[in-house]
């Protein structure tokens, strides 16, 4: 870790830091909020009872995070997997959004009988040191180019996949003018300087003409009227292969998603040892697994921690008090929604961009001298974000780093875990098992 993060994590934890830190992470996954309903509506699913769902079941998994693990971390719905569970599960595979919340159900209760034992803990300490340099890099890419689309930097295009935006287009011109001031607080080492820029561009963005002030702050909260304990009772087409392999393709992004993302949080909180040891670890994978139950129970997909959490770190978050104030706002966000639906993508595009930016220094301790170690670790930094999956940058990373390691005759590099892993993921790509 680069002298700069060691200091940086070795800062001491104070309730007003923590307040800001987890403010930072809320305010940088709050689109959380309003993209699960929308996506999970595609699969029939009633909006209102998802929002609330969502919102519930990312404060009690936060909660548990905090509490019983003490990481700073917030846990919401997954994307990626909410997209699978709309549009593949009860889209192509035709399986009704009560069978797919029981399919979330009983992967969440093996997320978490694999977290009490540990084993989910022995994979983290499976990943080879260089990689976990390579996972907390290639996620800060991720989360760059992420902030870089939301900003409309970043633009698709028919031929070259990616081409450069309308700079000067008003949205986009708005998110530049944000990343300027978010960049300048934070190169100035102002306290809370991702929320201030946060809130800056999302002025700017209403003064524009962008985004409209809320007309309601507050708004009552209803019940779940149909998804509320639905999971219980749609046991009925598990006698087919086919949704057991969609328990399985669950079982398998989420494992390798959640791996990636607490490995390279620990690494930027300094919390992951010399050896890739992370203390507590089992104690983490069991928020997200508990988070996955309820949110089943309760209405939505499969509930992860999510990288956007880097952003609070990088705010100072290092004790599971930040995961309190993450939490909490989850809670309050329930009458809050139409406060937080005002926060525009452009006004968190620039906080991405700068905590992807701060958390790509891990590369920096990777030896890219050495082609054994240097040829992986691009692989893993470059196929999360080229891909938009964290698990396809984990496995490329896994495969080749065990195929470099036997050309070179490294055989004391590896253990057993990790030729396990990489032939996972080799069965893993084969089957297109991705989301």
């Amino acid at each position: 870790m680069a002298s700069g993060e060691k200091a940086h994590a070795s800062e001491p934890a104070t309730w007003r830091r923590e307040i800001v830190a987890g403010l930072t992470t809320f305010f940088t996954m709050a689109y959380i909020v309003v993209v699960n309903p929308a996506i999970l509506s595609q699969a029939g699913m009633p909006l209102e009872d998802v929002f609330f769902a969502t919102c519930v079941a990312s404060a009690f998994a936060t909660v548990i995070m905090g509490a019983y693990a003490r990481y700073p971390y917030g846990l919401a719905p997954g994307m990626g997997l909410n997209a699978f569970f709309a549009f593949t599960l009860c889209g192509t595979m035709g399986v009704s959004w009560q069978t797919g919340l029981s399919a979330v159900l009983v992967a969440g209760v093996i997320f978490l009988l694999l977290s009490l034992i540990g084993l989910r803990e022995k994979l983290i300490a499976s990943v080879p040191a260089p990689l976990v340099r390579a996972i907390a890099a290639g996620l800060g890419l991720f989360i760059t180019f992420i902030g870089l689309q939301h900003a409309g930097i970043v633009v698709d295009h028919p031929e070259t996949l990616v081409a450069l935006g309308e700079l000067s287009s008003a949205p986009t011109a708005v998110a530049i003018l944000g990343l300027v001031v978010t960049a300048a607080l934070v190169a100035a080492r102002v306290p809370g300087g991702i929320l201030i820029g946060i809130a800056a561009t999302t002025i700017a963005a209403v003064v524009a003409g962008l985004a409209q002030p809320p007309e309601n702050i507050f708004q009552v909260p209803k019940l779940p009227t149909q998804t509320l304990g639905a999971a219980l009772w749609s046991f009925a087409d598990f006698s087919t292969p086919e949704l057991w392999l969609a328990v399985f393709t669950l079982l398998f992004v989420d494992l390798f998603d959640t791996m990636g993302t607490l490995v390279a949080l620990g690494y930027a909180t300094g919390s992951i040892d010399e050896q890739g040891r992370m203390p507590r670890a089992s104690r983490a994978f069991t928020a997200d697994a508990a988070g996955t139950i309820a949110g089943s129970l309760l209405g939505t997909s499969t509930v992860t921690s999510f990288i956007e959490s880097a952003s609070g770190v990088v705010a100072g978050g290092r004790t599971g008090r930040t995961a309190f104030v993450v939490a909490a706002m989850f809670l309050l966000t329930l009458p809050l929604f139409p406060l937080i639906a005002a926060i525009p993508a452009v006004a968190t595009a620039p906080a991405l961009i700068v905590v992807g930016a701060l958390m790509f220094s891990g590369a920096a301790d990777i030896d890219w001298k050495d082609p054994v170690i240097a040829i992986p670790a691009l692989a893993t930094v470059i196929v999360m974000p080229a891909t938009y999956n964290i698990s396809n940058g984990l496995g490329a990373g896994f495969i080749l780093f065990v195929i470099t390691h036997l050309a070179a005759r490294r055989f004391g590099k590896l253990g057993w875990t990790t030729y396990v892993v990489a032939a996972a993921f080799a069965v893993f790509f084969a089957i297109g098992l991705t989301t």
